[in-house]
C-alpha cells in the first residue's frame, strides 16, 4: 500500500489515510451559523474518502470574522448545526476537525466574489482589532491596537471556542496562526509595533499564540491532538522566515500542539509568492527535521503521485489539499486506484468502482 493511504494516529484519534480536506471559506453562513451547504460541501468529501475533513476557519469572536458571511462559534447557538456535520463526517469514516480563527485587521470584508474590499461602517462592517494600528492596505479604516483587556478576551474567546468544538463533535483543532490573521499579525514585525510585552523581540512577539495555544490545551481533551497552522515565511524582507517558525514550533510542541500546518504569506498585500506546485513542502520538510514535529504540507499538491512522494521522501507526514478538493471531492478514491490501493468506497457507491488487477 502506499503511504497516502496509510492509517496514521495523532494521540488517540485514528486517521483512514494521510489526506486532510483543508479548511477553506466558504463565505455562505448568516451571524455564524453552518448551513446545509457546509453539511453538503463538507460531507462530500468525507464520502470521497479523505481521511481529515477540516471546517473552514470558524470566527472565535463576531469582530474576527473575515466577512459577515463566515461560520462562527463564538455562541452555544452554533453548536446544533456543527454536530450534525462532525456526526455526518464521522459516519462516514472521517475525523471532524475544525480550524478556530481571529482575523484581526483583515476583517469586515465583503466576499472575495463581491469584490473583497473593506466594508464601510455603514455599510456593514465593524472596527477591527490588530497588534497595531496599521492598515492592511493602503487607504483602508486603521485597526484598533488591542490593549490588554482586549488581548485577554481574544485568549478567553478561543478558549470557549475550543470548548464549544468538542460539544459539538469534533476531534482535532488548528488554531489559525497564519495568513495574516490576528495571531499572525502578532508574530510578524512588519504588523506588531508595540512596545509592550506583546512587541519587539521574537518571543514578544510570539506570546499570544503560545498564550492561545495553551489556553486551548487546557480545556482540549489530552486524548484529542491540536494542530496549528502557521505562515512559514511572510515572502517580505523583514517579516517571518522560515527559522523563526522553526524555533515556534519547537514553542508549541512544548505546549501540547501535535502538527504544524506549513502554509506562508498572506501578511502584506504586496507580497511576490513564487507559487508553483509544491512550492510551500521545503517549509514541511524543514520545520519536521528542524523542530522534531509532525508537518502538513499544503499548497499546489493535485496529484497522486505528487503527494505520494511527497510522504516517500519524508518531507510531511500528511497532504492538505485544498483546491484540488474542490474541484474533485471524491479525490482519495480516485488516487487510490491511480496508486493501486484497493480502499474502501461507500457501499451506495459500489457499482461504481472501477475494477483493477488485485496486484500492483
Amino acid at each position: 500500500m502506499s503511504i497516502l493511504f496509510e492509517p496514521v494516529s495523532f494521540r488517540s484519534v485514528h486517521v483512514r489515510n494521510r489526506l486532510m480536506v483543508s479548511p477553506m471559506c466558504q463565505y455562505s453562513g448568516a451571524d455564524g451559523f453552518a448551513t446545509d451547504w457546509h453539511l453538503v460541501h463538507l460531507g462530500s468529501r468525507a464520502v470521497g474518502g479523505a481521511g481529515i475533513v477540516c471546517v473552514e476557519a470558524t470566527a472565535v469572536s463576531p469582530e474576527g470574522r473575515i466577512t459577515p458571511h463566515d461560520l462562527g462559534i463564538w455562541k452555544d447557538e452554533h453548536i446544533p448545526k456543527l454536530r450534525q456535520i462532525t456526526d455526518f463526517l464521522k459516519s462516514q469514516g472521517a475525523v471532524p476537525a475544525i480550524q478556530l480563527a481571529h482575523a484581526g485587521r483583515k476583517a469586515s470584508t465583503a466576499r472575495p466574489w463581491e469584490g473583497g474590499h473593506q466594508l464601510a461602517l455603514d455599510r456593514g462592517g465593524w472596527h477591527t482589532l490588530a497588534p497595531s494600528a496599521l492598515p492592511f492596505k493602503e487607504g483602508e479604516r486603521a485597526p484598533i491596537a488591542l490593549d490588554e483587556q482586549g488581548i485577554n478576551k481574544v485568549i478567553d474567546d478561543f478558549a470557549a471556542a475550543a470548548k464549544r468544538a468538542l460539544e459539538a463533535g469534533f476531534q482535532i483543532i488548528e488554531i489559525h496562526g497564519a495568513h495574516g490573521y490576528l495571531l499572525h499579525q502578532f508574530f510578524s514585525p512588519l504588523s506588531n509595533h508595540r512596545t509592550d510585552a506583546y512587541g519587539g523581540s521574537r518571543e514578544n512577539r510570539a506570546r499570544l499564540l503560545l498564550q492561545v495555544t495553551e489556553a486551548v490545551r487546557k480545556v482540549w481533551p489530552e486524548a484529542y491532538p491540536l494542530f496549528v497552522r502557521l505562515s512559514c515565511t511572510d515572502w517580505v524582507e523583514g517579516g517571518v522566515q522560515v527559522e523563526d517558525c522553526v524555533w515556534l514550533a519547537k514553542e508549541l510542541k512544548q505546549r501540547g500542539v501535535d502538527l504544524i500546518d506549513c502554509s506562508s504569506g498572506g501578511l502584506v498585500p504586496y507580497a511576490q509568492i513564487p507559487a508553483a506546485p509544491g512550492y510551500q513542502v521545503p517549509f514541511a520538510e524543514h520545520i519536521r527535521k528542524a523542530a522534531g514535529i509532525a508537518t502538513g504540507a499544503v499548497g499546489m499538491i493535485t496529484e497522486a503521485l505528487q503527494a505520494e512522494n511527497i510522504l516517500q521522501q519524508q518531507q510531511a507526514d500528511i497532504i492538505i489539499m485544498a483546491r484540488q478538493m474542490l474541484r474533485d471531492p471524491y479525490f482519495p478514491l480516485h488516487a487510490a486506484i491511480e496508486l493501486g490501493d484497493d480502499i474502501e468506497w461507500p457501499v451506495q457507491y459500489l457499482r461504481a468502482k472501477p475494477v483493477r488487477a488485485t496486484s500492483h
